[in-house]
C-alpha cells in the first residue's frame, strides 16, 4: 500500500519578491517524511485572491492533504482564510470560540483585541481549529486543507499540533554512495539500478571539489532491504 500524499501552498508576494526566504517548506517536508506522508508538490504563489482558491480547489482533489502557510494575519494583505472559505464555498466571519482564544491571550499582556487582531479570529463555517502556542492566533483546518501562519516558529508550533492527528504510512528511509566519477560516467549502470528497483527514489547530486567531478547517490524508500541491495549494486559498479 502506498503512502499517503500531501502538497503544500506557499503564500506570500515577500517570498516571490526574495524578501523572505521559505523555511517552512523545509521543515514540513522533513516532519512529513517522519510520519509517512509523501510530500508530492509544492506551489510558491501570490497574495492573489483567485490564484489562491484555484490552486487550494486543484491540490485538495488531487492529494490526501493540503498545507497553506501564510496569510492568515491581522493586516489587509492577510487574504488566505478568506480565500480557503471561498475555494469550498463557505460563509466566514468572526467566530466566537477563536474570539475567546484571542481575548484570553491579550488579556493576559493587556493589550487590546482591536479590530485588526479580531480580523485572526474570522474562522469559515465547519472548520476545525488549529492550536498555536505560540502567538495564540488559530490556524484552521477545512476539509483536508490545513491553514497556518507564514512565520517560522508559528508554523512549526502548528505541525506539531496537527501531526499526531494525521494517518501517515511507512516512514521514508534513506542511504547515500559517494561516487567519485562524473555523472556521464555513472549513469549508464546507475540507470540500470533504478529500473531494477523502481519501488526506490534513486537520485545524483553532483559536486565538483579539488577540479574533481563526483554525485552523492541518494537512494529512498520504506524497505532497508530493498535498499541495502542497491546501495551493494552501485557500489560493485564502481569498485
Amino acid at each position: 500500500m502506498s503512502n499517503p500524499t500531501a502538497a503544500m501552498i506557499v503564500i506570500g508576494d515577500e517570498i516571490l519578491s526574495g524578501r523572505t526566504r521559505d523555511s517552512n517548506m523545509h521543515h514540513l517536508a522533513g516532519q512529513l517524511t517522519s510520519v509517512g506522508i509523501d510530500l508530492k508538490e509544492v506551489r510558491v504563489i501570490g497574495d492573489e485572491h483567485d490564484t489562491i482558491v484555484s490552486a487550494v480547489q486543484a491540490l485538495s482533489k488531487m492529494y490526501d492533504s493540503v498545507f497553506t502557510s501564510g496569510g492568515i494575519g491581522p493586516t489587509h494583505d492577510d487574504i488566505t482564510a478568506d480565500c480557503i472559505a471561498a475555494a469550498f464555498n463557505k460563509h466566514i466571519d468572526v467566530r466566537d470560540d477563536a474570539r475567546a482564544i484571542l481575548a484570553t491571550h491579550y488579556a493576559k499582556s493587556g493589550t487590546q483585541l482591536n479590530e485588526a487582531r479580531l480580523r485572526m479570529a474570522r474562522i469559515p463555517d465547519d472548520a476545525t481549529l488549529i492550536d498555536n502556542p505560540v502567538s495564540a492566533a488559530p490556524g484552521f483546518k477545512l476539509e483536508n486543507v490545513h491553514v497556518m501562519a507564514g512565520v517560522p516558529s508559528v508554523f512549526e508550533a502548528m505541525v506539531a499540533s496537527v501531526l499526531p492527528t494525521l494517518t501517515g504510512g511507512a516512514p521514508l528511509i534513506s542511504s547515500t554512495v559517494r561516487i567519485d566519477r562524473g555523472e556521464g560516467d555513472i549513469a549508464g549502470p546507475l540507470g540500470q539500478v533504478a529500473k531494477d528497483h523502481p519501488a526506490l527514489s534513486i537520485g545524483s547530486y553532483p559536486f565538483q571539489k579539488d577540479g574533481k567531478y563526483g554525485a552523492h547517490i541518494v537512494i529512498r524508500g520504506v524497505d532497508p532491504v530493498e535498499i541495502n541491495e542497491a546501495v551493494q549494486k552501485i557500489e560493485a559498479a564502481f569498485q
